[in-house]
């Protein structure tokens, strides 16, 4: 059964009167923020749809007001669900943030499980929720706008070909042999070739070293794709036997053999791509396949070039960020391949004016997003003062017209987002995904955000309460 709310006295009220002088302030101003009613209606509306009958029926599950709490600390604070879990058994603050007080902290289990319910479009409506906390608290009014873009990595090793068909080869061996004991087969009837095929990639490793052992190099990758090819043609197999006797297996049985061949059928013919595009590139010379796997556990895994010198290859989902003044965060966007970012500037401009009901006075971005036709489209739509540098060679009036004190006030503020960025990523997460598929991406970018954005709405509160 879901509940809203915990309705229990406070642990703070019971033992500790003065229990309000441990918390840091900008917490407490959190904790009034998170009481909003619109905040916790998006989560108790995502619980109630995970089981029919769920809002009146079963055992009272995790309060949706607690649900929320604990997922804005774990994000808070860059802490995975077992952190989470100590963290909130060990301190009497967290506890009365989270609203445990002194009942029982649901484990990480339990916290990852309800995670899950929250998908990207309920974590959306969520941050929506939190931009109209923060413009409501007056710390952003839409008066200001910027938008850059990034990269979150993916959890995956560098890509490399004969990696991922290891990979391929230790997953799809794994799940047969379990199929093969669930089948009751003899043991040793699915060949283990692991070994020999980490062998073999070590093997290319030392000879990708120099360009004087290109033909072994070659050679070695020939004999990996055949050893790949074989485990295949044994998985083929296994999916047959298992279509057979799931007929005539037992219920259990029918769920292990069920689970071993869908993860069969998802795996092989992300293997057999792996495979097709090294012997494109290693015998073809086609070093641009199209739709290349860059990962067989994070398929939508892509390659994104930023022009870094440190890292000229980031491997993971390139995401725009905007921002209003007040450092408020008013919308993200993972995207699933590598638009250029002059593609972008229309689309965010009009989320913007979606969010606040009017066009900012003042609208900037860098170079990535400047042409004629993105000035024209922001001034069209209402801007007064657009900041895009041009890029290449400029004219006189151009040079002229970029010199202007606002122009370069502008730009400055613009240098923030930037800032933002880099904030959100080493205080939040950001830098890589420890969320599985494309799901996974938008939750994980969305409480990081709304944890950044909760964060900075109670400074802001905090400092004119000063003032």
């Amino acid at each position: 059964m879901v509940r809203r709310r915990k309705r229990e006295r406070s642990l703070f009220e019971v033992l500790l009167p003065d229990g309000h002088k441990l918390w840091p302030d900008w917490l407490r101003r959190m904790d009034t923020l998170l009481e909003d009613d619109a905040v916790i209606d998006v989560v108790t509306s995502a619980l109630e749809a995970r089981w029919p009958q769920s809002r009146r029926r079963g055992r009272p599950g995790t309060p949706a007001e607690i649900v929320i709490r604990l997922l804005i600390l774990k994000h808070l604070f860059d802490w995975s669900y077992d952190d989470l879990e100590q963290e909130v058994r060990a301190n009497l603050v967290y506890r009365a943030f989270t609203r445990s007080d002194a009942d029982e902290v649901p484990d990480a289990k339990t916290i990852l499980k309800i995670a899950r319910v929250l998908g990207p479009d309920v974590i959306e409506q969520l941050h929506r929720q939190v931009v109209e906390v923060a413009k409501r608290a007056g710390v952003t009014r839409g008066r200001r706008f910027r938008v850059d873009t990034t990269v979150v990595e993916t959890n995956v090793h560098y890509p490399t070909d004969s990696t991922l068909m290891q990979d391929g080869v230790r997953v799809l061996t794994r799940t047969m042999q379990r199929a093969s004991a669930a089948l009751g087969d003899q043991p040793g009837r699915i060949r283990h070739r692991l070994r020999s095929v980490t062998r073999r990639v070590l093997q290319i490793g030392y000879q990708a070293r120099s360009p004087k052992t290109r033909e072994a190099l070659v050679e070695s990758y020939r004999k990996l794709m055949a050893t790949t090819r074989a485990v295949l043609r044994d998985a083929d197999t296994m999916v047959r036997r298992l279509s057979q006797r799931r007929r005539t297996a037992t219920a259990g049985a029918t769920a292990v053999l069920q689970r071993a061949q869908q993860q069969l059928q998802q795996m092989r013919p992300l293997v057999g791509r792996v495979v097709a595009q090294a012997r494109a590139r290693l015998i073809g010379g086609d070093t641009h396949v199209p739709n290349k796997v860059l990962s067989l556990f994070e398929p939508h895994t892509t390659t994104i070039r930023k022009g870094k010198i440190a890292k000229p290859n980031e491997f993971g989902n390139l995401v725009t960020v905007q921002e209003a003044e007040g450092q408020i965060i008013t919308a993200f966007e993972v995207h699933a391949g590598r638009p250029a970012d002059v593609t972008l500037w229309t689309r965010a401009l009009d989320r913007h004016v979606a969010i606040f009901g009017r066009a900012p006075h003042l609208a900037a971005g860098d170079r990535g997003f400047s042409s004629a036709a993105n000035e024209h489209a922001a001034t069209t739509r209402g801007v007064r003062r657009v900041v895009l540098p041009r890029r290449g060679p400029k004219t006189p009036a151009r040079r002229a017209f970029e010199r202007q004190a606002w122009f370069r006030r502008g730009q400055r503020w613009r240098v923030g987002c930037e800032g933002r960025i880099s904030v959100i990523k080493r205080r939040h997460g950001l830098r890589r995904c420890r969320y599985h598929g494309t799901d996974g991406m938008a939750r994980w970018v969305g409480l990081g955000v709304i944890a950044d954005n909760l964060m900075n709405t109670a400074r802001f509160a905090n400092a004119r309460n000063a003032a």
